[in-house]
């Protein structure tokens, strides 16, 4: 699973970070894919197409992985999906669909936005305090999903003086410490990368619940590389993290040149090992804790939501369906462990009116009117209608000292 996914969402996440380019931010390019995933087999002709191409998969081979995501949740990484739709915008068509999403996924109307907010609170443990789109009359039908973990590191890092992170780093005349790897548990190597060159790798291990982990890698290439490649490169150096053995492109560093690199120092000395050839190597890591908040527009056309919102416009019977599509994202790492969590929305609204004329009235009580107070029952009960107080106002006065003073409590 694992291996058939990388590929095509580290194609996504290229296609979802280069929105933010190289400024402080953290998304998940998991949570926006696996929606387009569930609406992908829905799609017809050149949507279908264009759906296909920003997965990076077949629409039947995209859902069935989403499938498998969704309804085997990972232990330290709980998720859901959602597809609501307003009342009385029900379908045959959007009811068969509905019948292929994964089993997990929660359907029915459409919730207010406390509903929608309280739904991203218990999905992503709390996380994330707000739904990322702002529920309106006009919305037929919303898709969501959320992601999210709190994890504790299985042997917490130490803490270091920042000058460690060396003396051409900005950051270590602006922080007092950083985070160093402790004796064991971590893993930290030099890599080489077809995005970004060579790269320092840093790799933290979760403590594991019932046999599954997770694993948080750290990229670091030159300075001068574009943020896309570094992303690009911690992409592919994270395929082959996972496994024990010694992961692609690792470099040996008796390859490479003693002194400083782009993102490390090579130094050698004299000691006692019992290493086969007595060339032992050993890594060690300092990097600083870190923390990003962000929303992200999902709705460019290379990220495939006015695709899928067109897709879902058709079984709606909607021609023209408007987009609103966005992600919230959030992660903290610490020296104790990792917290991240995201919550993708997308909404298909109906379309616009078409264009014509619009008159406006303003309306001038400025002489004598009538008022009727009219009783109301919603369910229909004999007050439902009736008139209870009648006037003929012709004698206006100022407002009152306490009309111009703030509404009391009970307003």
């Amino acid at each position: 699973m694992t291996t058939t996914l990388h590929t095509p969402l580290a194609r996504y996440a290229a296609r979802l970070h280069a929105g933010a380019g190289d400024r402080h931010h953290v998304a998940s390019p998991l949570g926006a894919w696996l929606l387009l995933a569930l609406a992908a087999p829905a799609a017809t002709g050149a949507d279908r197409d264009e759906l296909e191409d920003v997965l990076g998969v077949s629409a039947p081979a995209a859902a069935e992985l989403a499938g498998a995501l969704v309804d085997r949740p990972h232990p330290l990484v709980p998720s859901a999906t959602a597809v609501w739709q307003q009342a009385g915008h029900d379908t045959a068509r959007l009811a068969e669909w509905r019948a292929t999403l994964p089993r997990t996924t929660a359907t029915g109307p459409l919730p207010d936005q406390p509903g929608l907010d309280a739904w991203a609170r218990e999905h992503t443990l709390g996380l994330i305090d707000r739904f990322p789109l702002t529920r309106s009359p006009d919305v037929l039908l919303a898709l969501a999903s959320a992601l999210a973990t709190r994890i504790s590191w299985a042997d917490p890092f130490d803490l270091a003086p920042a000058g460690q992170l060396g003396r051409a780093s900005a950051w270590a005349g602006r922080l007092d410490r950083v985070l160093r790897t402790p004796a064991r548990g971590h893993r930290a190597w030099i890599a080489a990368t077809g995005p970004a060159g060579d790269v320092a790798v840093h790799a933290a291990p979760a403590v594991e619940r019932d046999g599954a982990g997770l694993l948080v890698v750290s990229v670091a290439a030159d300075p001068s590389t574009p943020a896309a490649d570094v992303l690009a490169a911690a992409y592919e150096v994270a395929a082959t993290a996972v496994d024990e053995a010694a992961p692609a492109g690792r470099r040996s560093l008796f390859a490479l040149p003693l002194g400083d690199g782009p993102a490390w120092t090579v130094r050698e000395k004299r000691v006692h090992t019992r290493a086969p050839d007595g060339r032992e190597e050993r890594h060690t890591a300092v990097l600083p804790c870190w923390s990003a908040r962000d929303e992200h527009d999902l709705t460019a056309p290379a990220l495939g939501f006015p695709a899928v919102v067109r897709t879902l416009g058709g079984l709606l019977g909607e021609p023209a369906p408007r987009l609103e599509a966005r992600q919230a994202a959030m992660a903290r790492y610490g020296r104790y462990g990792f917290e991240a969590a995201a919550v993708t929305a997308a909404f298909a609204l109906a379309s616009l009116a078409p264009e014509g004329v619009a008159r406006t009235a303003e309306l001038r009580f400025g002489h004598p009117y009538a008022v009727v107070a009219v009783a109301t029952d919603r369910d229909g009960g004999p007050w439902h209608g009736v008139p209870v107080f009648s006037a003929w106002v012709a004698e206006p006065e100022e407002p009152a000292a306490t009309d111009l003073a703030d509404p009391p409590e009970e307003f």
